[in-house]
């Protein structure tokens, strides 16, 4: 993480358009996004100096915003374009992205037909979301009190906001506790993911995952099963309940910031990261590096 506060941080960001200074980048108090969790966002990683699967994040950023709504004023094309420069600009090789779209302050209320939809990327250098060491032997994660919501009262198919809200008092509960993050069971009961990473399970050399239906499909959940099946893995998706964790012998997370972090315990259950955690995180990194995908060149 950076030592100096983010919104002190040297060289710029991307801003409705233009390139502006980095501690330019603001937006007023009364802004919409701010007070309604009217915003979509995107976390993306570069390495070796290419955004891994940037064209999908922009994407799934339209998406995000259609759903909620309001539609994302720059084509695809473009805010790939936008990263691809502001990388250059930034100078960095490895780096964190984030594009963000949210609605402004032209309205304040629950309706805001009229506001002026202002979409941002800002790129920094960020090492590993989990403590390095800790990711070799595996993270612990607490069991978290809140859950995901029914897709039918939250908009869960979307990378919204609001969504988070949840996450990070879930994250901010387990760390108060000692662990690195929390699990979170959905609105049934059942086995869903971490506060900002999806989750698998294996059991006797099959690896299960529980169905994104009230949970974002993950690019890098996508990705790793993927891999997995290239490596000749069967990839189960499926209801798991938490009673069943007692029966599984590896569990590790993924996502564009977790990358693929092995687990070690989750509350009172525990794992032992082993091959296939092993072979699934050394194979992510081989890919999401350019070298490693020559035809993509």
């Amino acid at each position: 993480m950076a030592s100096v506060p983010f919104d002190q941080l040297d060289g710029e960001i991307w801003f409705n358009g233009e390139f502006v200074p980095w501690k330019d980048a603001k937006v007023h108090v009364l802004t919409h996004g701010l007070h309604y969790a009217s915003a979509v966002f995107e976390g993306e990683r570069a390495y070796g100096g290419r955004v891994f699967k940037l064209t999908e994040h922009n994407q799934r950023l339209h998406k995000s915003a259609d759903i909620l709504g309001f539609k994302v004023p720059y084509s695809v094309d473009e805010l790939d374009a936008a990263t691809i420069e502001l990388l250059k600009r930034q100078g960095f090789s490895e780096a964190y992205v984030r594009p963000i779209a949210w609605r402004g302050s032209e309205m304040m209320g629950i309706s805001a037909q009229a506001n002026r939809i202002n979409v941002a990327i800002a790129i920094w250098q960020w090492g590993s979301y989990f403590n390095p060491a800790e990711k070799l032997k595996g993270i612990r994660l607490d069991i978290a009190e809140y859950r995901r919501p029914d897709p039918k009262t939250a908009p869960s198919s979307s990378k919204a906001a609001g969504l988070y809200m949840i996450c990070t008092i879930s994250k901010h509960a387990a760390e108060a506790k000692g662990y690195a993050d929390a699990m979170m069971l959905d609105y049934r009961g059942q086995v869903a993911e971490a506060t900002g990473a999806n989750i698998f399970f294996v059991k006797e050399g099959v690896i299960h995952t529980p169905v994104p239906d009230c949970f974002l499909n993950g690019i890098t959940r996508q990705t790793v099963i993927e891999l997995a099946k290239r490596r000749g893995y069967t990839v189960v998706e499926r209801t798991i309940q938490p009673e069943e964790l007692s029966s599984f012998s590896e569990c590790f997370l993924t996502g564009s910031a977790a990358e693929v972090t092995p687990v070690s315990e989750i509350g009172p259950y525990k794992f032992t990261p082993a091959t296939i955690s092993e072979t699934l995180m050394n194979d992510y990194m081989k890919e999401v590096y350019p070298a490693a995908s020559v035809a993509d060149e």
